[in-house]
């Protein structure tokens, strides 16, 4: 009986955690890039960043995956702390969307809905379809586990001692709590936490005092996954995880304060225990947010205090860009030609980063690459736009000619970036792994290097100053570095056959010179565009 009960109650809860995965990944791949995309540009003050974050939690099904994309983007410098704490508290809200969800019994659509959604994931072959398929699939295993739970947990009615401890949570307030924060931490889920005590109440085997208890205990668990995704990042990046950390912490101290008085108004809120619970995951978040929101620049700056140190700041977006100018095309296509400029720099740093990993087995340099890159995209994505939209200005035929290059050029500057970034991450794996690499690789590596760095630099140049001579050469270089990876493949080849080589060290090897031959050609077409041979 004993076995049947565990066995009903993690199975169930394993089914739980698996359609909250499915729901929530489905979702995400409906909603595309737009999410990523309305979340770095919807938080422009506090009150829209919470309504943002509230939106986005809503439609993806999981504050974590917020909480982590806004780490991320504070580490990347493409959102302030500002504008971070007031996404998070949008986030603790919109998931409470899910435990609103489950707290009704709708058990019985769960077959259905996974009737359906197998046949939308698997027999229909658009992607569309197949990810609305996975989310109903999810939908339907989520409540099937929450329904196995259930049945699971009115076994324990007929375990006094298991019904005594859970009495007790009622009794002691705190150790419901610890037991809703040590449970959400370890399966970094509040909706979960949410499911089981929904599960427990439902079967009159926990008291509300205990379950909300467990609740705002599940709040401050939930915050691990932030801190987690924080570690190794920038200074603003953890002081984001602090904050999502302190402002769970705090609501929740204050809630435990008057809980009799909180207990008492959930229970006006409606008459049916489940429905007591979801109301009490809402209202904590609502008023915690409504409490912290008026204080947001103070509450931001007591954590500047509490986690010290000087910011990293960051040019993330164009900074020449301006719309007024294009008005006036030439200026316009100077102040693109700037922007230009400026992107193909941060593909040098990313190659000197990348290689430095390699030379001085640095593997903390990759973040910074893994950054660059990420601003290189968007400066892709925003010059091409400025230049769509300045293309529409009636422009002379000499300027018509040079924003075509000027196209050209910016693809393949962002085409060397994900070359550098490729590089980072096969130095990262040689790093980690701890590949060897004999001294005659690493040299011939240093030698293509200093080559290819030199035609990347040299395109650069020639294209800021449309000097055709210094492209003309880079053409010749081009021609060098494709003989010099020949030659360096076949010496390769030779240590091999010789048994001088370690083989995951080879593949590696490989890797790196073909890629620093593709960021040569890339640098050839950016000399062709200075030509005008494109």
């Amino acid at each position: 009986m004993v076995a049947n009960i565990v066995m009903g109650v993690i199975g169930g809860l394993g089914l739980f955690l698996l359609g909250m995965h499915m729901l929530s990944e489905g979702l995400h791949k409906v909603a595309g890039s737009r999410m990523r995309r309305f979340l770095e540009l919807l938080t422009y003050n506090p009150l829209v960043a919470v309504l943002t974050g509230l939106t986005i939690t809503a439609v993806i099904s999981s504050s974590s995956a917020t909480t982590v994309m806004v780490v991320g983007f504070v580490n990347a410098g493409l959102m302030t702390l500002t504008q971070a704490v007031g996404t998070i508290f949008g986030a603790n809200i919109g998931t409470t969307v899910t435990g609103q969800l489950i707290s009704f019994d709708i058990a019985g659509f769960a077959l259905p809905a996974i009737a359906l959604g197998v046949v939308l994931y698997v027999f229909v072959h658009k992607r569309l379809y197949q990810s609305i398929g996975e989310s109903i699939l999810g939908f339907g295993v989520l409540f099937l586990g929450l329904s196995i739970m259930g049945e699971a947990v009115a076994g324990v009615k007929s375990y006094p001692q298991v019904v005594q401890i859970l009495a007790q949570f009622a009794q002691r307030p705190l150790l419901g709590m610890l037991a809703g924060l040590l449970f959400t931490a370890v399966i970094q889920s509040s909706a979960a936490t949410t499911g089981v005590v929904i599960a427990l109440v439902r079967n009159g085997v926990l008291a509300l005092p205990g379950a909300l208890a467990i609740i705002l205990g599940s709040n401050v668990g939930t915050c691990v996954t932030a801190m987690l995704a924080s570690i190794g990042t920038g200074l603003n990046a953890r002081r984001t995880a602090v904050a999502h950390l302190m402002f769970n912490v705090i609501g929740a101290a204050l809630f435990m304060i008057i809980l009799k008085p909180f207990t008492g108004f959930i229970e006006m809120l409606s008459p049916v225990l489940p429905r007591q619970v979801a109301w009490a995951h809402t209202v904590f978040n609502v008023a915690n947010t409504l409490l912290f929101l008026p204080f947001i620049r103070q509450f931001v700056a007591l954590v500047t205090k509490l986690v010290p140190g000087e910011a990293e700041v960051f040019e993330t977006g164009p900074i020449y860009l301006e719309k007024n100018l294009l008005a006036s095309p030439a200026l316009a296509l100077s102040a693109a030609e700037r922007e230009i400029a400026r992107m193909a720099d941060l593909t040098v740093e990313m190659f000197d980063d990348a290689m430095t990993m390699l030379f001085k087995n640095e593997l903390a340099l990759k973040k910074n690459v893994q950054r660059n890159e990420e601003v290189v995209d968007e400066l892709e994505q925003q010059i091409t736009i400025y230049l769509a939209d300045l293309a529409q200005k009636g422009l002379s035929e000499e300027q018509s000619h040079l924003l075509a290059g000027y196209l050209h050029a910016i693809n393949d500057i962002e085409r060397i970036g994900d070359h550098c970034d490729n590089l980072s991450d096969l130095i990262g794996e040689k790093i980690e792994d701890k590949y060897p690499f004999s001294e005659s690789a690493t040299e011939e590596v240093r030698d293509m290097y200093a080559k290819v760095r030199n035609m990347v630099t040299k395109a650069i140049a020639s294209f800021k100053a449309r000097n055709k001579a210094l492209a003309r050469e880079i053409l010749v270089d081009d021609y060098e570095i494709d003989r010099l990876e020949k030659k360096l493949r076949q010496r390769h080849v030779t240590r091999i056959n010789e048994g001088r080589c370690f083989p995951p060290s080879g593949v590696i090897f490989l890797d790196i010179i073909a890629n620093f031959e593709r960021i040569g050609d890339h640098s050839t077409n950016i000399a062709q565009t200075v030509l005008g041979d494109y």
